[in-house]
């Protein structure tokens, strides 16, 4: 491949990671805990958007399980929109001649 190919797959790169940077930002990606007591929505680009607390557990008035319950949610959405991005990033270097043993 010669200099000018390459700088051409490196500039059509960027703008499909410009792009996939745009559709991540838009996903929405949830999570939950305490059995869907707790569920956080949050962008794929790891935005907390919106936390939904049951109100069965504001009755409880356990400020320490609360807490935990969050932390909780907010780590699971963050899983599912790293999955998603790696996924995501997958498919759009599927074209690609990396060469063995190197990945992103």
């Amino acid at each position: 491949m010669n200099i000018g190919k390459m700088m051409k797959k490196a500039q059509e790169m960027q703008e499909n990671m410009k792009n996939l940077q745009q559709e991540l930002a838009a996903m929405e990606v949830s999570g939950e805990a305490g059995g869907g007591m707790v569920k956080v929505m949050m962008s794929g680009d790891k935005q907390v958007k919106r936390i939904t607390i049951e109100d069965t557990l504001w009755a409880e008035q356990d400020k320490d399980l609360l807490e935990d319950l969050v932390a909780a949610a907010v780590n699971a959405a963050s899983q599912v929109a790293e999955e998603k991005a790696k996924e995501e990033q997958q498919k759009l270097m599927s074209g690609l001649p990396l060469p063995p043993g190197f990945s992103l």
